[in-house]
């Protein structure tokens, strides 16, 4: 359910409020988890491929094919993360993907929606 104008002035006005008096706590409630979430997957995936990678190498060393498969998969898996963690990566400054969605259209329930259409055609055969 949406915020009604006063309710979300309100929440403005305590915003504000707590910047001013707390400034570091409210940067950390900001929502900078989701991009420091990401950007430490994404260097575990990288340590991830970099061990893969001796895996691999030991594996062909010691002639384990086994060992070079298994190093292969970790690289293999750790790249898909990396990439998809990548580019889910807010850019900073930049809200979460299903933000802005959010605020600028409010989600609204199958029933509503189905009373809207329902409406629609009534008015539409009203005519």
């Amino acid at each position: 359910m949406p915020l009604s104008e006063h309710e979300q002035r309100m929440l403005e006005q305590m915003e504000r409020a707590l910047y001013a008096e707390d400034p570091k706590f409210a940067s950390a409630l900001e929502g900078n988890g989701l991009r420091t979430y990401t950007r430490r997957r994404v260097y575990q995936a990288v340590a991830g491929f970099l061990i893969g990678i001796a895996l691999l190498m030991t594996g062909m060393v010691m002639q384990l094919i086994w060992v070079s498969v298994v190093g292969f998969l970790v690289m293999l898996g750790c790249a898909v993360l990396a990439v998809t963690g990548w580019r889910k990566a807010p850019k900073p400054g930049e809200q979460p993907p299903g933000v802005a969605r959010r605020q600028a259209r409010p989600k609204r329930s199958m029933m509503d929606r189905i009373e809207e259409r329902w409406q629609r055609r009534r008015d539409e055969q009203g005519r």
